[in-house]
This record gives C-alpha cells, sequence and structure tokens, in this order.
C-alpha cells in the first residue's frame, strides 16, 4: 500500500486486521445497516481502494456489499458485490459497463487501467511507422515486419496489408515469439504520452525500428533481429543499436543460433555521433559477428536493400538467403556510386540477388519469396547444432532417392567424359536430404548438406559437367569457406573426388588460383572432424590434396573401380615425358600406336588397383555398396578426437 494507512470511523462492533497489499492494520466497522462502509486516507488511489475491498471480501463471510471511501468523500470509490463478482466468475461476459475501472478490476482480478494503458502503448509499437509507410511495404508484395515475425514464429501465414495494424487494435504477438525486448526504445523521443520533453508524434520511431527477441523456430530456440522498414527506411541509430549488440552478446552467453531478417537503408546519418565509431556502437556489430563466428550458426534473409555497413551483417553470417525481386546489398547506394564514379547503375544490378549467387559468392541461395526464404532456412538449420559444443542433429534413415546399384553405369569409363556428379550423390544421400548451397557460383565443386543413412554430412564434390570438374579460383573459395562452416559445427565431411586438378592459365593467375587453393587445402589440412575421401574417377595433381587424399588425415580413402590418381592425365603425361621419342617416328600409325601403348602402360600405372596394392588407398569398392560402406565408416569414426597444433592461429584466411 506504499505507507496508505486506511482509517475507519464509527463504533466499533468488532474488528478484524487485514493487511491489504501489504499495508498497514484496518479495523473494519459496520455501520447503520448490512453494508460495510469503510473510509481509508484521502491520499490512497482507486487502486488501492479496489484492493482493500477485495481483500476485505476475503476475510469476512457472507455476501453484504462492501463500499470503501477515500477521504471525506460522500460517494464510495468502490463498491464490491459478493454476488456481482459470483457472477462474473461464472460469466465472463456479463454486463460490467456500469462499473469502474478500479470496481471492474477488484470485482473480476482483470488488470487495471494502469495496465491498459500500458497495453494501448505496446499497441501503438506494434503498429510500426506512419501507415503510408505499411501500405507501401504491401504494394510491393513485402510484409510489414510484424507479420514477418508471424510468417516465422507464428501459426498463420500473413499477406501483405491484410492485417489491421491500426495502434487502437491489440494484436497477440506470435505462438512462437517467447519475449521481445526493447520494445520500448526510444519511446520518449515519438509517443505523444510520453514524459519526456522531445515526443514528436509526426516521427513515427517504435522500437526504435529495430526488433530484437528469442523465439522457437522449428522446434529450436534462437536469436532475432528484425529491421522495420516503415521506421526511417529500417536505418539504425543508437537505441536499435544498442538492442542489436545486447542480442549478440546474449547469444555468445546461451549458445543459440541468431536469426538476422534484415531490410536497412544503413544508418542514420544525421544521428551518427549517438552510434557510428562509439566503443558500443554500430561498428561492435562486425566485432560481436566475428567472436560469434563458428561459436553459433548465424543465419541472415535478405528483405530489402542493405547499404553500407548494414551489409556486413549478410556477409560475416555463415548462411545468407536473397530474395527474388526484393534484396539489394552493396557497400554504397547507385546514387553515392554515381557520385563516386561516375557510373550509373541501378540497384538490382549493383548488388542483386544474381550479383551475389553467381559472381560475388556473398550469398548462398536465392528465394522465391518470403514463404519460399522461410523454408530454406527450416530445413537449412536441420543439418546445424545449436553451438559448437554439440552434435547435428540426426533423423531417420531414408533410402536414396535411386539406387547404389546405379552407381557404375553412372560414372563413364573415359576419363575425360562428361557426366553430373548429382547423379552419384543422389544415389548415396538419403532421398531428399540434400541441400546444396551456392549452386549458381563456382559450379566446377557442388558443395551441399546431406544425409547419409540420417546422420548429417557436408558433401564437397568436383563437377566434370562444368569445364571438367578442375578446380578454378572461385570454386576453390566456395569449397574452403564450405569446409569451414562444416568443421566449425561439427558435420563430418564426404570428398567425392573426380578432377583433373586445379586449372592452369593467365586468366586463373589475375584471378589467384594459388591464393584460393591454398585455401582450400588450408581448410582441409586444419579440419578436425571425420572426413571420408571417395576417388570417383580421376584425381589428378593437387586436386587429390584439395580433396583430402590420403596425406590429408581422412579417417578413409577408398576408390571406386574407375578410380586413378597421378601427378597428371595420361595425354599430359606421355606429351611431358615422350614427346621428343615420338616425335623420332616418322610414321604416323606406327607413332599413334606408340603413344596408345604408352598411355595404356601409364594409366594402369595409376589406377585404382595399383594404389590399393601399395596400399596407398584403402580399399576399393563396388560401385553398389559405396552407401552402406561410407554410413558404415560414418558411424565407426563417429567419435574420432583430432588436435590441431598448440598455437593462436593460423595465417591463411
Amino acid at each position: 500500500m506504499h505507507g496508505v494507512s486506511p482509517r475507519v470511523t464509527g463504533t466499533t462492533d468488532w474488528q478484524t486486521p487485514v493487511r491489504p497489499g501489504g499495508g498497514g492494520h484496518l479495523l473494519v466497522v459496520p455501520v447503520d445497516g448490512p453494508d460495510m462502509r469503510v473510509r481509508i486516507a484521502g491520499t490512497a488511489s482507486d487502486e488501492e481502494a479496489a484492493a482493500i475491498a477485495s481483500a476485505l471480501a476475503q476475510h469476512r463471510p457472507g455476501s453484504d456489499p462492501i463500499e470503501v471511501y477515500i477521504g471525506d468523500a460522500d460517494e464510495p470509490a468502490v463498491v464490491h458485490d459478493p454476488e456481482e463478482a459470483a457472477t462474473a466468475e461464472t460469466d465472463p461476459g456479463a454486463d460490467d459497463t456500469e462499473a469502474s475501472g478500479a470496481t471492474a478490476a477488484a470485482t473480476a482480478g482483470g488488470p487495471t487501467e494502469r495496465e491498459r494503458t500500458l497495453r494501448g502503448e505496446i499497441a501503438d509499437i506494434y503498429a510500426g511507422g506512419p501507415e503510408k509507410y505499411r501500405e507501401r511495404l504491401a504494394e510491393r508484395g513485402k510484409l510489414f515486419v510484424r507479420d514477418r515475425l508471424e510468417l516465422w514464429f507464428g501459426e498463420t501465414d500473413p499477406v501483405p496489408g491484410e492485417r489491421d495494424w491500426d495502434a487502437d487494435t491489440e494484436v497477440d504477438p506470435p505462438a512462437g515469439l517467447l519475449f521481445e525486448d526493447g520494445r520500448f526504445a526510444n519511446f520518449d523521443g515519438w509517443h505523444p504520452d510520453a514524459p519526456g520533453p522531445d515526443a514528436d508524434s509526426d516521427d513515427r520511431l517504435p522500437a526504435d525500428g529495430l526488433l530484437t527477441g528469442a523465439a522457437e523456430f522449428t522446434d529450436r530456440k534462437l536469436h532475432f533481429m528484425a529491421n522495420d522498414f516503415t521506421v526511417k527506411a529500417g536505418s539504425m541509430a543508437e537505441h536499435g543499436v544498442e538492442k542489436f549488440l545486447r542480442m549478440q552478446q546474449r547469444a555468445l552467453k546461451t549458445g543459440r543460433p541468431v536469426l538476422y531478417l534484415m531490410d536497412s537503408s544503413g544508418g542514420r546519418i544525421d544521428q551518427q555521433r549517438g552510434f557510428f565509431a562509439n566503443r558500443e556502437g554500430i561498428g561492435k556489430y562486425y566485432y560481436n559477428h566475428s567472436r560469434l563466428s563458428g561459436r553459433v550458426p548465424q543465419i541472415c534473409v535478405l528483405y530489402g536493400p542493405c547499404i553500407a555497413g548494414a551489409a556486413y551483417t549478410p556477409v560475416f553470417a555463415d548462411f545468407t538467403v536473397m530474395v527474388e525481386g526484393m534484396s539489394a546489398m552493396a557497400i554504397a547506394s547507385p546514387r553515392m556510386v554515381e557520385m563516386v564514379t561516375g557510373e550509373e547503375i541501378d540497384l538490382d544490378a549493383l548488388g542483386g540477388p544474381e550479383i551475389h549467387t553467381r559472381h560475388s559468392g556473398s550469398a548462398d541461395l536465392v528465394a522465391r519469396d518470403e514463404q519460399h526464404a522461410r523454408d530454406l532456412v527450416a530445413q537449412l538449420v536441420t543439418y546445424l547444432p545449436d553451438n559448437s559444443d554439440e552434435k547435428p542433429p540426426r533423423a531417420d534413415s531414408r533410402d536414396p532417392e535411386k539406387s547404389p546399384e546405379g552407381i557404375d553405369s553412372v560414372v563413364p569409363e573415359a576419363p575425360n567424359e562428361s557426366y553430373d556428379i548429382h547423379r552419384v550423390i543422389e544415389r548415396v544421400a538419403d532421398a531428399g536430404s540434400v541441400f546444396e548451397l551456392q549452386p549458381e557460383y563456382g559450379g566446377e565443386i557442388v558443395t551441399a548438406f546431406a544425409r547419409i543413412d540420417g546422420r548429417p554430412v557436408g558433401i564437397v564434390a568436383n563437377q566434370p559437367a562444368k569445364r571438367a570438374g578442375a578446380i578454378f579460383p572461385d570454386s576453390a573459395a566456395k569449397a574452403a569457406e564450405f569446409v569451414w562452416k562444416c568443421d566449425a559445427f561439427n558435420v563430418p565431411l564426404l570428398y567425392l573426388c573426380d578432377t583433373p586438378g586445379f586449372m592452369a592459365g593467365s586468366q586463373v593467375e589475375k584471378e589467384g588460383i594459388l591464393e584460393q587453393g591454398k585455401k582450400m587445402i588450408y581448410a582441409t589440412s586444419a579440419a578436425t572432424v571425420p572426413k571420408q575421401c571417395v576417388v570417383v574417377r580421376k584425381a589428378y595433381g593437387a586436386g587429390i590434396y584439395a580433396m583430402s587424399g590420403p596425406a590429408y588425415d581422412p579417417e578413409s580413402t577408398i576408390a571406386l573401380p574407375s578410380g586413378e590418381i597421378a601427378i597428371m592425365g595420361p595425354e599430359a603425361a606421355i606429351n611431358a615425358v615422350y614427346a621428343n621419342k615420338l616425335d623420332e617416328i616418322d610414321d604416323p600409325e606406327e607413332r599413334a600406336e606408340r603413344e596408345a601403348e604408352l598411355r595404356e602402360e601409364y594409366r594402369q600405372d595409376i589406377d585404382a588397383h595399383r594404389m590399393a596394392s601399395e596400399v596407398v588407398i584403402d580399399d576399393i569398392v563396388p560401385p553398389s555398396d559405396l552407401r552402406d560402406e561410407l554410413a558404415a565408416r560414418f558411424e565407426f569414426y563417429e567419435t574420432v578426437e583430432k588436435d590441431r597444433p598448440d598455437k593462436k592461429h593460423g595465417t591463411v584466411i
């Protein structure tokens, strides 16, 4: 009762000491008839009067009404009628329009006016920025951020612009949203009821345009952030930055994944002093991203333009999904690019999905729409643990989509004949489990999550259908990053090797073939998860190194009968070693015959049988048995532990 001492007047027939709400003693006096009338100090509030009436009703038997007067008032502040209270309990819809707010609270135990006011403020916050900006989102087919949270964590599939977000309408949060932090961020800066002197209702900044909290997603608990594009185009300022940083720091403590739902134009330039270069400013985002990297999965979905500083969150994330027709990210806006360089370019051509999934490699996947983006992430997380201390989740085993008995017919006998490595993968992996990342980037290597006998694995496979499976700079970089991520989150690795090696030539030298090849070899060398290498067909040059050959500590190196391991292929080797001797043969037919003999001798020296005989590899496996062989080996080596040398870190990045 916060120090308010109730006071009673009249003669005393009997006394009942009561401490409503922890207040002082109350002397109850029946006066002039069956009703109980109580007078309390004039400084008491209606809510305190209601609490006293409710407490008296619990301590006093009978069904007589209780009246509570404040100070010298002639009319009671609260009338508690036990019969009405009983009706309210049995019929919540009973008419209580004549009851005051305090009386209703006392009668039914419902919320006070103070709570109703708070809920109204929350509803106003949920309404986001000015209504015209919500309407513009709907015109573009984009969800308002609160609807987006419903899509991700709720039980319905919202339609852009369909839901009523009027500030007077109370809307329940998504069923899977556990809590939201910082809803009242910057409240004093815009809300008309705020106590601060700077409130400006014409410039709505609810939640400071950035939402953070925790939610359940596909039965997994995670942290999330989401930009509200209706608030100054999703731009970031001091209070939103503080929320973002807290969310990241708490993820380090909880060891739970982080989901970034990005739709931001960058920082608010007119407010940069409050967040840009500060110790706890926006620059700390990327410091925290770096600390979280490899500790918990960081997944980013782009729903709009992410420009300047905002563009670094998607590239720091472990996995990034862009949405067709919506997403873009770039270090500067088209207008800034034109001002600085003179280049005229639109945002999609500057940093749209095609740029970052085909050319830069900064994004992993492109979704058709918002629902598809959610579905992609829902599938992705099934291969990942919550953090680096845990194992990835298992699933029920399923037969492969195609029979393993067809593997040998898929792989051509001729080493230079093209085929699609996906036709091998679908005969090894559980049906429906193959989840390929960056399919449009560095296509000479396929990187994909999959399951073998229910166990998640990361597949790194050369693609003979794309430039013979030679390793180019972009495909090497793609493979290195994928291996690094799999190792960070304890996903075993399966290498399917069929490559002529690293590509040669002046163009790839300019593109950094040695530098990117080094990174791929480094990632393979440093990985401590169980690794299996399968020599599907050719393993020439340093390709066998990058694909975790015998020298790179795989748990096994096995080959199909079509396998070959050599410094180079037969044609190149014969030309390098015997070119002069062959040139001495004048008869073309004789020269061709001798060249064929030398080529056959060379192939016999490098084929899988010779490698197995010399114990270079562990075994030659009948192709139809490959899936069962891999399942047995991954299960057997599941608990293997490997140590890196005791050092601070390597120097290859």
